[in-house]
């Protein structure tokens, strides 16, 4: 076995290099590009690189349990699969490859409603839990079927994205002139039975599909998604803490704090610079989760400290399947797994219950926590 080879892999990095030689220039572009200078983008990583990790010692870490629930579904390790588009444009088995790995690692995948994979597809690969992912577009019949099929292949909750009125400049697919080739169908914005792509939905790219969405959203339309369907609806795309509050008022019961991956708005903060705020804002009122910049063990730690239930990872798991179908999407959880479980001993925990805020805030901080609780129960 060369070096080169997957199996050789010990970091997420390591996809990320193979992925690069492997794919066309444009379709790197597409992933791994963020909007305009990127600044976003690069700050999501950083950020986190900044946290440090005031560790425990002697804490008797012989036995761990890295399982955890999400809105009461069980994951195998607090790492679910994000929803990510055109998957096939990485790998022939695209979302199903996707799918039946995150089933392999126990974990929840989310589908994107711009899949090349139909939804009830991918459930049926799928041997773990499944949501959808959804846009609200103008064409309110279209996305209430949607919903039913989301609801009748099996799925376990709804992603509604809410960043998106219009879609960032992402200067890199600009310049390349990024559309999706011919051979590749959105298939679920397509009946199910279909073949062919409708002339109307021919040379996708960002400009085309924006012309669906619907600017005029308001929170509103949060609520009557969450009308239409018995489905638990989560909003992703949340960074600021009033907004997660009005995301609970209409309805959701899971809050996803997103900047869509540096995708959008550039220069919006990096998203576990503002996670502590918007955990703090909604309480135990809805689950938090995080994505952006995740890619290592450690961070996952990180992120849970500061309030999220779970983290969402995205452009590693591509460059997995980039690199090796089903078996480096696998590969790239497994290293995220055994990186996580390293991290949560080092850190003096048996469990993902006890990551706590302290962890990267410092003993200070939990002897003045504790010290307000006990001043709060006495009545002083």
């Amino acid at each position: 076995m060369t070096e080169s080879s997957p199996g050789s892999f010990i970091t997420l990095s390591d996809f990320e290099a193979a992925a690069r030689e492997k794919l066309p220039p444009t379709i790197w572009d597409y992933f791994s590009g963020g909007a305009q200078d990127e600044i976003t983008l690069r700050e999501n990583r950083a950020a986190y690189d900044r946290i440090p990790l005031h560790y425990r010692v002697m804490r008797g870490v012989a036995n761990r349990d890295l399982t955890t629930t999400v809105l009461g579904q069980p994951v195998g390790f607090p790492v679910l699969v994000p929803p990510m588009a055109f998957q096939g444009l990485a790998h022939d088995d695209a979302e199903t490859a996707m799918a039946r790995a995150a089933g392999k690692l126990e974990t929840i995948m989310v589908l994107s409603m711009l899949a090349t994979t139909a939804v009830e597809d991918v459930v049926e690969a799928a041997s773990a839990l499944v949501w959808m992912q959804l846009y609200l577009q103008k064409d309110r019949a279209a996305v209430r079927d949607l919903v039913q099929r989301a609801e009748q292949a099996g799925c376990k909750a709804l992603v509604l994205t809410v960043d998106s009125p219009v879609f960032g400049r992402q200067e890199r697919n600009l310049r390349n002139r990024f559309e999706l080739p011919r051979n590749l169908l959105v298939r679920n914005l397509l009946p199910r039975k279909l073949e062919r792509l409708p002339r109307s939905w021919s040379n996708i790219n960002q400009h085309s599909f924006e012309d669906h969405l619907d600017p005029s959203l308001t929170w509103r339309d949060v609520a009557w998604l969450c009308s239409i369907t018995r489905l638990p609806v989560l909003v992703k795309g949340v960074i600021r803490p009033d907004d997660a509050v009005l995301a609970v008022e209409h309805g959701a019961k899971g809050v996803i704090v997103s900047n869509h991956g540096g995708r959008q708005l550039d220069t919006s903060p990096a998203t576990i610079s503002v996670l502590a705020e918007v955990a703090a804002a909604v309480g135990e009122q809805c689950d938090v989760l995080v994505d952006g910049g995740i890619r290592r063990g450690t961070d996952v730690i990180k992120a849970i400290a500061l309030g999220a239930k779970a983290v969402l990872v995205g452009r590693p798991l591509l460059w997995g399947l980039a690199s090796n179908g089903q078996a480096g999407v696998e590969q790239t959880l497994e290293i995220l797994r055994t990186e996580f479980d390293s991290a949560l001993a080092l850190c003096g925990c048996r469990s993902v219950v006890e990551i706590s805020p302290d962890l990267v805030h410092g003993p200070a901080f939990a002897r003045e926590t504790k010290a307000l609780r006990t001043a709060a129960t006495s009545g002083e």
